[in-house]
């Protein structure tokens, strides 16, 4: 019998910091999840990680991970190590934060960077935790995704100056890229006392989180579409080219080297607003609940919609949430099944876009993140997509994709498609019913006159109220 190896995977997402630890078929043994503290926004347009809360979570889940860990210690073979894409973090000629580590939804990770004599590096919070794990000032490749001098089609830092005075870096502030599944380095002693992972274990590179994601989902099919549940919502497809940004989707490095992603637009606080709700009821109803009440509800919510902009797209500022037609009949249930209904509306437009951009018809789509545990979720978007949906035995397919360039780069599996086949199981596949889908139609058609309606009206609000942050 052959015997068994095994990984330990970071999942560092944007709510919480995950930690698995997974064999090579697949089967996880262990794992800790650790919340992060929520983000503090110090000045308007400002968003930190408070002190050194993604490396302090990281550190607790990997002992509580490994302590439930019944298998054999000498048998883990690396490290696989994915974490939040578009974060931003500077630090001083020692490597310490200068300050917390900047969230995706800071202002400044769309920015050129500012220079600032306390700066010595500027890097994402992949580079920050490799250099915490291992010592190395060492990155992904596949993390450099928003601004930074990075050149797309030969995997590595630009060579053309413009690109340095562009994003206000120099060459000398970044980081050594390497390859996703190449090794970053190895568990240093003190890295190995905060987080009980064995001294000189080998920590491998993964790439962006939705990439990781995606890898992990088992998406290597351009006939097929991955519909990302997570705090972002995004849908995703392979692809083979580095092709220009255009108005249906953009172009992102994959967790497998040579490949590329193409996603669409995206709901910046998609499952995060179904948290919200849940929470806002201060204990009255859990997730069940809430999914069990929404269920009994026809399609369309009675005329109840909800416009997931808690978080404004970048390219259109002034947009705000928004709960549109309360009449009287609706309540709690209601406004759940609306958020739900909003995310599978709104990401059907921009698959559609996706798909006349690309030439290409999607014949399924792959459900993964904490949304896709949902059984009313799952039959919604059936219906609104009107295709087949099928969600993976394990949900968490960012920690999974971690796992699995981990088991690539230590050479246990001799290729990414043998990891892929190895490690991810398809579980329950949702047909559209066809009731469903036909009393969606013309919801949808409402939804899409929603924003010539309202952009006016929230533009002219945004220029009469003070921005409070």
């Amino acid at each position: 019998m052959t015997e068994r190896r095994y990984v330990v995977a970071i999942d560092g997402g944007s709510q919480s910091t995950k930690v698995l630890i997974v064999d090579d078929t697949g089967v996880v043994h262990a794992s800790a999840q650790r919340r992060l503290r929520p983000t503090e926004s110090p000045l308007p347009g400002r968003v930190v990680h408070p002190d050194d809360d993604l490396w302090d979570t990281l550190a607790d889940a990997c002992r509580e991970a490994l302590a439930a860990f019944d298998g054999d210690i000498g048998q883990i073979v690396g490290v696989g190590l994915c974490t939040i894409r578009f974060c931003r973090v500077l630090l001083d000629e020692h490597g310490r934060l200068v300050e917390p580590v900047l969230s995706w939804m800071d202002e400044r990770v769309s920015r050129a960077h500012e220079q600032d004599p306390k700066v010595r590096y500027v890097t994402t919070s992949s580079g920050y935790i490799t250099h915490r794990l291992t010592g190395h000032m060492r990155d992904s490749v596949g993390n450099q995704q928003g601004v930074w001098p990075v050149d797309q089609q030969k995997w590595r830092w630009s060579d053309d100056p413009t690109a340095y005075e562009q994003t206000g870096m120099r060459r000398e502030q970044l980081f050594e890229l390497v390859q996703p599944g190449a090794q970053l380095g190895a568990i240093t002693v003190q890295a190995a006392e905060a987080t009980g992972l064995p001294a000189g274990l080998a920590v491998y590179a993964t790439a962006n989180d939705k990439a990781v994601e995606a890898l992990g989902s088992g998406l290597r099919d351009e006939r097929q579409v991955l519909l990302s549940l997570g705090t972002y919502i995004a849908a995703m497809t392979v692809g083979d080219e580095p092709i220009s940004t255009n108005e249906g989707y953009w172009t992102n490095f994959a967790a497998e080297p040579g490949r590329y992603l193409y996603e669409s637009g995206g709901i910046r606080r998609g499952m995060w607003t179904v948290s919200w709700w849940r929470d806002l009821l201060d204990g009255g109803v859990t997730d069940d609940g809430l999914n069990t009440g929404a269920e009994a509800i026809a399609p369309g919510s009675d005329g109840l919609f909800a416009v997931l902009d808690w978080l404004a797209p970048s390219d259109a500022p002034y947009r705000r949430g928004a709960l549109l037609g309360f009449d009287g009949r609706q309540g709690r249930f209601h406004v759940h099944r609306a958020i739900l209904e909003g995310i599978a509306l709104t990401m059907r437009t921009h698959i559609d876009a996706m798909e006349a951009a690309l030439g290409r018809r999607f014949e399924s789509v792959i459900i993964s993140g904490g949304g896709s545990r949902s059984d009313l979720m799952m039959r919604i978007v059936a219906a609104v997509v009107e295709r087949p949906v099928h969600r993976n035995r394990l949900t968490d397919a960012a920690g999974l994709g971690a796992a699995i360039a981990a088991f690539v780069g230590a050479g246990v599996h001799p290729s990414w498609a043998t990891a892929v086949e190895a490690t991810v199981r398809a579980a329950e596949e949702f047909e559209p019913d066809p009731d469903r889908a036909s009393a969606y139609r013309p919801v949808r058609e409402a939804y899409a006159l929603i924003p010539r309606h309202l952009d006016p009206l929230l533009a002219a609000w945004q220029r009469i109220m003070p921005r409070v942050d």
